[in-house]
C-alpha cells in the first residue's frame, strides 16, 4: 500500500519536519495539545495511559507508516489521551495543521490517502467498541482473531491483554485452555485459530 508521504512532491516533502527520538523518549505527554499529525518513518511508538491502580492501558501500537494525531488535530478538544512514547529509536515526520490543510486542498492523491486512513481508523474504532461490548474473555480473543485474519502476532501476553482489556492472568489461562481444546495453536509470539 502506498505511504501517504509518497503522494507528495519533493518540494512538499522537503518542507516537512523530521525528528528522531531515542528509545523510551516521550514524544508527547498525556493532555498535551495536538497541533500536527505524526507519521512514523522508522521505529515503533506506543500510545498509553496509566490507571489510578498503576495498570497501563495501551490505546495503540504504531509501526512504520502509521499515523497519530489525525483524529485530534481538527477536534474541538485536541488533547492527547495518553503519553506517546518511542519504543525503540524512532523517526517521526510531523505535518502541522496549516500545512496539512494546504496539502489536502492542493494534492488530490494526498487527500484520497488521508481520507482512506481516516476511514480505516473509523473501522478500527468500531471494532474496538464491539470488542469492549463483549463480556466473555473467550469471545473477545476469538473476535480479535477474526478481525486479524485468524492470526495474532504479539510482543507479550501483557501487551495483548491490554489490547483486549483483560487481566494478564485471565488471558494466559484462556490461551492455555484454547490450546488444549485445539481451537488455537501458539508458535513463539503468534496465535493462530484452527477452528473456524
Amino acid at each position: 500500500m502506498k505511504n501517504i508521504l509518497e503522494t507528495l512532491t519533493k518540494q512538499q516533502t522537503n518542507n516537512l519536519l523530521y525528528k528522531t527520538y531515542k528509545k523510551d523518549a516521550i514524544i508527547f505527554h498525556e493532555n498535551d495539545t495536538c497541533k500536527n499529525i505524526g507519521i512514523v518513518i522508522k521505529g515503533k511508538v506506543c500510545i498509553s495511559t496509566y490507571l489510578e491502580n498503576g495498570d497501563e492501558v495501551i490505546f495503540n501500537l504504531l509501526d512504520e507508516d502509521d499515523i497519530f494525531g489525525n483524529n485530534l488535530v481538527f477536534s474541538s478538544k485536541p488533547y492527547y489521551k495518553g503519553d506517546i512514547v518511542a519504543k525503540q529509536e524512532t523517526t517521526i515526520c510531523f505535518i502541522d495543521k496549516r500545512t496539512l490543510i494546504k496539502l489536502l486542498r492542493t494534492n488530490e492523491a494526498f487527500l484520497i490517502k488521508y481520507l482512506e486512513i481516516q476511514s480505516n481508523f473509523g473501522k478500527e474504532l468500531n471494532n474496538r467498541i464491539k470488542l469492549l461490548s463483549m463480556n466473555e474473555a473467550k469471545e473477545r480473543l476469538l473476535f480479535y482473531l477474526h478481525i486479524n485474519n485468524n492470526t495474532i502476532n504479539y510482543t507479550s501476553i501483557s501487551a495483548l491483554a491490554n489490547i483486549l482489556f483483560l487481566k494478564r492472568e485471565t488471558l494466559s489461562r484462556l490461551i492455555n485452555k484454547l490450546e488444549r481444546s485445539k481451537i488455537i495453536i501458539r508458535k513463539d509470539k503468534t496465535i493462530i485459530r484452527l477452528e473456524k
